[in-house]
């Protein structure tokens, strides 16, 4: 249990030292442990102006966090989706790969490439869809290491003619990259920690 708080303070202070330049604030979502897959938590830097929501929006939609800009309108775009879940495929490709067909058989024509991200804490892997409706989606599966008994993905859709879409994106892929995996022990959450 010291061992856990410890490296969870330690996480904490290194994620508010950067936020503290920017303006950001923390965010952090926690899972219970269910059956083989102990608890999780995740936490990541929300972006200056972004809201963060994990208990009205984010559980009507069925993920673990929503982060968007202005007011909530129920649309895709511009939102960043955090969704947590338990382990099934066995590797971050074989997640990719499945991700990359259910969304071929849905735009057969669009256009798809990689977007690489740099988390230091984990394993992820991003891909950019680009659809023939002028809407781009993408997506980065994340997998903090066997033992979690979880994989992750962040994603978002940004319209292709979206004046700011590089901004958007560089926001979307700061987001990713702060993301910290650490194991969750019941009883010992913070006090402003959201569950699912």
């Amino acid at each position: 249990m010291r061992t856990w708080l410890l490296g969870f303070l330690l996480a904490l202070a290194s994620m508010a030292q950067a936020g503290e330049a920017s303006g950001e604030k923390t965010a952090m979502i926690y899972g219970k442990p269910d059956g083989a897959v102990p608890g999780w938590s995740i936490v990541t830097l929300v972006p200056q102006g972004w809201t963060q929501d994990c208990c009205q929006y984010a559980k009507a939609i069925g993920v673990n966090l929503v982060l968007y800009r202005g007011e909530w309108t129920g649309e895709p775009n511009r939102v960043m989706v955090l969704n947590v879940w338990p382990q099934k495929l066995p590797t971050l490709a074989a997640e990719w790969q499945d991700d990359k067909k259910h969304y071929l058989q849905r735009d057969p024509a669009a256009k798809v490439s990689a977007f690489a991200v740099n988390n230091p804490k984990m394993a992820c892997q991003g891909g950019l869809y680009q659809g023939t409706d002028h809407m781009d989606d993408v997506v980065v599966f994340c997998d903090p290491g066997k033992a979690a008994g979880i994989h992750l993905s962040w994603s978002m859709t940004v319209a292709a003619n979206d004046a700011s879409r590089g901004e958007v994106l560089e926001r979307f892929k700061r987001v990713v990259e702060q993301s910290i995996y650490m194991k969750y022990e019941p009883g010992h959450r913070p006090a402003d920690a959201t569950k699912r």
